[in-house]
């Protein structure tokens, strides 16, 4: 008898997956209809999240972000520039969103994803326009020197909600750089030394920056001490500490819509599936940042939208819960 009732439930599986996999809408409007999610999830509640600080070492700030199985590596390197006539009190973010062929079947090599490029462009508009971070605080000598900030984020396992899980590694990569710690120099050849000693994040968390200096010609240029075995001898100008201080922290939230149903942070799966997508960005001062529909037949009336912000406003609260147990987690190690 046991035998007989493995075999039974073995056909019925291969059955439900012979039918999701041959008529998905109606397999998924089944589960709908019950308020319940194929993966035993109730229509607003969105996945599983982590966040580790840390996970590059060789990078300036770095984490890694997971939203079920979609995982994003975000890592900064900070490097000194010449800033621009037009902005010479301020530093730079430079943003790229990177896909490669292993985070998903589609993604093919050679060939860019046209997804990289839409979530690329989302996370420049919504980190520069959410006054998380104040571009003036990164600027060191007025017209000669000031941070750029490469953020380069990759997707490592793309199932779904790519920009959430995109915007939550970088924010919490920006908050594991946190601390500044630049120290001016002047020797008497008038060629400028930054001595960038060490970025130190939240919770007093410390990451190298290397020595780099300004020749007369402008050019900014790698000091090593090791390289040629000289010593600053000169003592540091501005001994303070620049704290590079956040701002309002931007949390998203994507809300896949069928009718008259609002799935939270969808698979990969349901996106395809469902009829239309909603991305609402708010930051830490309950302020909305921005609403994104990309299209597709269902439209996004006042009640739908409001309750996607609430939707959004509860998700915020978990992830800032979630990225304080990340510091938590680190200060303890």
């Amino acid at each position: 008898m046991g035998l007989l009732d493995s075999s039974g439930d073995l056909s019925a599986e291969m059955e439900v997956d012979a039918f999701r996999r041959l008529f998905p809408l109606r397999y998924y409007e089944r589960h709908l209809a019950e308020s319940i999610r194929p993966d035993g999830r109730p229509l607003g509640r969105a996945r599983d999240t982590t966040v580790a600080l840390g996970a590059v070492s060789s990078a300036d700030g770095s984490a890694l972000a997971k939203i079920g199985s979609t995982t994003m590596l975000a890592a900064i390197k900070m490097e000194v520039m010449t800033p621009s006539a037009e902005s010479p009190d301020e530093g730079c973010i430079a943003i790229e969103f990177h896909m490669p062929p292993i985070c998903s079947p589609i993604v093919r090599p050679g060939r860019p994803a046209e997804a990289a490029v839409v979530v690329s462009k989302q996370l420049s508009d919504t980190i520069l326009s959410s006054g998380m971070i104040d571009l003036k605080e990164l600027a060191l000598v007025s017209g000669k020197a000031a941070w750029m900030a490469y953020l380069d984020i990759y997707c490592l396992d793309a199932d779904g909600a790519l920009f959430d899980a995109a915007l939550l590694s970088a924010v919490a990569a920006f908050s594991h750089c946190k601390h500044l710690s630049p120290f001016l120099i002047v020797p008497t050849s008038y060629t400028l030394l930054l001595s960038l000693i060490h970025v130190s994040a939240r919770y007093s968390l410390a990451v190298q920056i290397p020595v780099v200096s300004v020749n007369d010609k402008g050019k900014i240029v790698a000091f090593t001490e090791e390289g040629d075995g000289r010593k600053l001898e000169k003592e540091a100008v501005n001994k303070e500490k620049i704290k590079l201080t956040l701002g309002s922290i931007p949390f998203s939230l994507t809300c896949a819509l069928h009718k008259k149903y609002i799935l939270a942070d969808p698979t990969s799966e349901e996106e395809s599936i469902m009829e239309t997508l909603v991305t609402v960005v708010m930051d830490s001062s309950d302020r909305l940042v921005s609403f994104y529909k990309p299209g597709g037949p269902a439209l996004a009336y006042t009640s739908l939208v409001t309750d996607c912000v609430a939707l959004t406003r509860h998700r915020m609260k978990e992830l800032e819960k979630i990225l304080d147990e990340a510091f938590s987690g680190m200060e303890v190690d």
